[in-house]
């Protein structure tokens, strides 16, 4: 792995780096804040955050306001990028919602994109040995959370992947995605247009399937989103959960939209509720 870059931050170090990926075949970035209580060898509790269309690994990081509460908690955070660069595919970058900095957080199925948008095998497997083997990182102790895109990802990773992670939340994720015109385009054109095969990455009806995660999720949604009533559908996450027993708390808030102001405003409550579950 490559160090691009280490700033001090709240005592600890925010770092960015690149590697060799696996599952992508491709060089992928990646941010990871090591809180003060990493000087002392001990293993801590690892938090990665997915973000959403058009972000990069720097997004999160550097727009969030996570640091100061992770220094404090001894959170490790992780943000990957949120697709594969540099690839040959004509047209990955046409569309600011499908391609490049789109990745949808899944294994797509279909040619071109099949070779290396496996973001889901990525965020899930590679990922976390990645950390692991770099980082005095407690990887029995994982939570993961996201925004709108990332949402989606952190809600289908969880939930496709039992046992994996232990702390589960998302701020205006994109929630039943099969139902919206994002979450439509990307997955026929990285799933195809067999929808029956589409719901293995689709929150609302992963939940309807496998059940409840074990433990409670914390989504925050903004009112004044401008996304809320054609792209998030976060009332139909909400009755599926009601269905299935799910534990949740779904948080409704007037006057925010759907950008990282929103993010900064909730951020704390989202990194202490992943640090009561992995405690």
């Amino acid at each position: 792995m490559e160090t691009l870059a280490e700033h001090g931050c709240f005592g600890g170090r925010q770092g960015f780096y690149s590697h060799a990926s696996r599952e992508i075949g491709l060089s992928m970035r990646l941010a990871v804040f090591l809180p003060p209580q990493a000087k002392n060898g001990q293993k801590l509790p690892v938090v990665t955050y997915l973000a959403g269309l058009t972000c990069t690994e720097e997004t999160f990081p550097i727009k969030a306001g996570a640091q100061r509460v992770a220094a404090e908690l001894g959170l490790i955070l992780v943000a990957p990028d949120t697709s594969p660069r540099g690839t040959d595919i004509p047209g990955q970058a046409e569309s600011w919602d499908f391609g490049v900095g789109a990745g949808f957080y899944l294994d797509a199925t279909q040619a071109p994109w099949a070779k290396h948008w496996r973001m889901g095998s990525y965020v899930t497997k590679e990922l976390p040995a990645l950390i692991g083997a770099h980082f005095p990182a407690d990887m029995s102790r994982q939570g993961i959370f996201g925004h709108s895109m990332g949402g989606h990802g952190a809600l289908v990773s969880a939930l496709r992947n039992p046992g994996q992670y232990r702390s589960l939340s998302a701020l205006a994720p994109i929630a039943a995605p099969s139902q919206c015109p994002w979450g439509q385009k990307a997955f026929g054109g990285y799933l195809g247009p067999d929808q029956a095969g589409w719901a293995s990455y689709d929150a609302t009806e992963l939940l309807k399937a496998t059940g409840p995660f074990p433990g409670e999720i914390l989504i925050d949604q903004g009112l004044d989103d401008k996304f809320l009533a054609e792209q998030l559908h976060p009332h139909l996450f909400e009755e599926a959960a009601s269905q299935a027993g799910q534990q949740l708390t779904l948080r409704r808030h007037p006057g925010y939209d759907h950008g990282y102001f929103f993010i900064q405003s909730f951020i704390e409550d989202h990194l202490r509720h992943h640090h009561k579950m992995l405690s």
